[in-house]
């Protein structure tokens, strides 16, 4: 039975973790697949791989009960079979439930629900001691909201209950033109204002050229209008398609999108982090070439290149979150600073404090007041190792002076004292000790870049040193890719639209 299996798994995952905790050793997770751009580290790991099951989809409850592996394209498929589908679903398909909790988790649908850790009604968690807890609203509050955002500093998710709403077949997705960046930001708040939308973002293409893009479940669709998918391998990319659909447009454009192509529109491609694969090796960027190279173009094989390639050291891959007032002045400073575009734009529902998720109590004047702007900037920056930490030093600098925070997916250079001031140390120590989490390694032990580590790696390590030679860090990337096969997960994802 599963939930016997499951807690069989638990059993040992907590037996290895005692054993940790009586060696006083730190030790990290190894869950099988990451979507973070900081370095793996393999050292002192404990395997909860094989938590990866959808347990149980309860219709009645609208509830389902999830092991923190599951990947959000399994989780979608097991839940559409009822009818329903998670309030927020992140956009690639192999982010799992787990890491949603752990890290930070927002999408399109989260100016309405908050943070992916905001739909969920407990968790199961083994703490640092070994001991087996489960938390919620209701039960360990403090640990509940704690944990979540706190990349498994307190504890190690090991079972959720998640909230499902009601699914439906289409998503009717407007996509309203714009023509700076001001006015872009200011109808992203104005249609989350508008209760008929499940789903708002938007995309900056240039400082002259913004889309904002709301999303309205429907089961119906005009007999004229033609069913739009991103998932098959002739499909335009979801970004590509926008961009030709609204480029020359004064009035807003619309497609009906199945709901599942919908949720995971931005996979092949990345968004568009994808195409800086054609820009390394120099290959011809087309739908020709596109379509050719598909089975490396989904978001699970890009991470798998990105990091066997360490191409992740020079890319900046950041989401900063903003008060509506300051994101204009943010935008213009990374166009003129790194010139990255496109850039995402995705409005978010902030958590009660104290939390590890952006948060700013800037107040901006005509906006939500509990509400702050995402900006996703993705992207190569400098090559010169120097010149690029400092661009990552420059750009957090300034997204404090405006009064934004960073995810903690990406790299993170801030000192510790500069870490500490953006967040409540004497809340989370609180924790750490109520909780016997004294041993594990802190937030900022894990988010933080070890500069002069790195340094010295790349000098002494003669794989960092090969893979610094073009093209040999791609094609190794590459290979990586190939040998993971998880090409295989896209071909067979049964969530893909078929007529």
């Amino acid at each position: 039975m599963p939930l016997e299996r499951h807690r069989s798994a638990v059993s040992r995952i907590a037996s290895s973790i005692r054993a940790f905790y009586d060696r006083r050793e730190p030790f990290r997770i190894a869950h099988g697949s990451t979507n973070s751009t900081r370095p793996i580290r393999r050292k002192n790991q404990v395997d909860i791989s094989d938590l990866r099951n959808v347990l149980h989809v309860d219709p009645t409850r609208r509830t389902a009960l999830v092991e923190p592996n599951v990947p959000m394209d399994r989780l979608v498929e097991a839940t559409l079979k009822h009818g329903l589908v998670p309030p927020v679903v992140m956009e690639f398909p192999g982010i799992t439930a787990g890491g949603g909790f752990a890290g930070t988790a927002g999408e399109s649908s989260s100016f309405r629900y908050g943070f992916f850790d905001r739909t969920i009604n407990y968790v199961e968690m083994v703490l640092a001691d070994g001991s087996v807890v489960k938390v919620s609203e209701d039960e360990n509050r403090d640990l509940f909201r704690g944990a979540a955002g706190a990349v498994g500093t307190l504890g190690v998710t090991t079972m959720m209950e998640l909230q499902l709403v009601e699914a439906k077949k289409f998503v009717k997705a407007t996509y309203h033109p714009h023509r700076s960046v001001r006015d872009s930001i200011t109808a992203v708040h104005a249609e989350t204002l508008n209760e008929a939308n499940d789903y708002v973002d938007g995309i900056l293409y240039s400082p002259d050229h913004g889309v904002v893009v709301s999303g309205e479940m429907t089961n119906e669709m005009p007999a004229s209008a033609k069913v739009q998918t991103f998932s098959h391998a002739w499909d335009p990319w979801y970004y590509l398609h926008v961009k030709d659909k609204t480029r020359s447009a004064n009035s807003p454009v619309t497609d009906y999108i199945p709901l599942a192509e919908y949720l995971f529109r931005y996979d092949r491609g990345g968004f568009w982090v994808g195409r800086a694969a054609f820009h390394y090796f120099h290959f011809p960027f087309s739908r020709a070439t596109r379509w050719f190279l598909d089975d490396f173009l989904h978001t699970r094989m890009l991470y798998k290149a990105l990091h066997a390639s360490g191409e992740s050291s020079r890319f900046v891959i950041q989401d900063l979150a903003l008060p509506y007032a300051n994101a204009e002045a943010f935008i213009d400073y990374t166009g003129e600073k790194l010139g990255i575009w496109p850039l995402w734009l995705c409005p978010l529902k902030q958590s009660p404090a104290p939390t590890f998720h952006p948060h700013s109590a800037v107040e901006s004047p005509g906006f939500t007041a509990d509400q702050m702007l995402n900006i996703g900037v993705w992207g190569f920056g400098p090559k010169d190792l120097d010149v690029f930490i400092q661009a990552n030093r420059e750009l957090e600098h300034r997204l404090r002076e405006l009064g934004g925070m960073k995810w903690f997916y990406a790299h993170t250079y801030y000192n510790e004292d500069e870490f500490w001031n953006m967040y409540d140390r004497e809340w989370y120590d609180g924790l750490r000790e109520k909780y016997n989490a004294t041993s594990l390694p802190t937030v900022y032990d894990k988010v933080k870049i070890d500069v002069e580590a790195d340094r010295k790696e790349r000098q002494e390590s003669w794989s960092r040193k090969v893979r610094s030679v073009w093209p040999l860090g791609g094609l190794w990337g590459i290979r990586k890719a190939i040998e993971s096969k998880e090409y295989h997960i896209h071909r067979n994802s049964t969530w893909k639209w078929k007529q």
